[in-house]
């Protein structure tokens, strides 16, 4: 069974929180898998990790780059674990029908948009019937505060 964290975005876009939870993950030594909705969001996040810090970047590709078992951090529309990455990030609404390629997986969605959070909520139901270990991370003025395990 995979750990599943549910991170709700309240005070910060996917954009300011996403790069900051793969250095989080390369700094533990950790590859990164990192599912989008679609190609165009795959394309913008491509675009952001080269640029999102002024003084540096996050090593990563996506398929238009190759390659996929050298790359540490891997944008992907599919459900797939090319590059032995010990945690996924879904962002987007998207899904994993089998979370158990990886070790850790966290869906980030966007607390303003209904739509993310109902998404969000199904999928937790779903992985919470499929016994896998969830909790729910909040978005806070402090930082992330868990709110709820199941």
């Amino acid at each position: 069974m995979a750990e599943i964290r549910f991170y709700h975005l309240e005070r910060s876009s996917l954009e300011r929180v996403l790069p900051k939870m793969l250095e989080t993950a390369l700094q533990r030594d950790w590859r990164a898998v990192v599912i989008a909705g679609s190609e165009d969001r795959v394309e913008a996040l491509n675009a952001l990790l080269w640029v999102y810090d002024k003084d540096g970047f996050l090593p990563h590709g996506s398929r238009k780059d190759g390659h996929a078992d050298k790359q540490p951090v891997w944008l992907t529309t599919a459900e797939e674990n090319p590059n032995g990455a010990h945690v996924a990030f879904l962002v987007d609404g998207a899904g994993l029908s089998d979370p158990s390629l990886f070790p850790l997986c966290c869906e980030l969605f966007d607390g303003k948009d209904p739509d993310a959070v109902a998404r969000a909520r199904d999928h937790w139901k779903a992985a919470k019937a499929a016994g896998h270990e969830i909790t729910y991370w909040q978005q806070t003025a402090t930082g992330w505060e868990q709110k709820a395990a199941g």
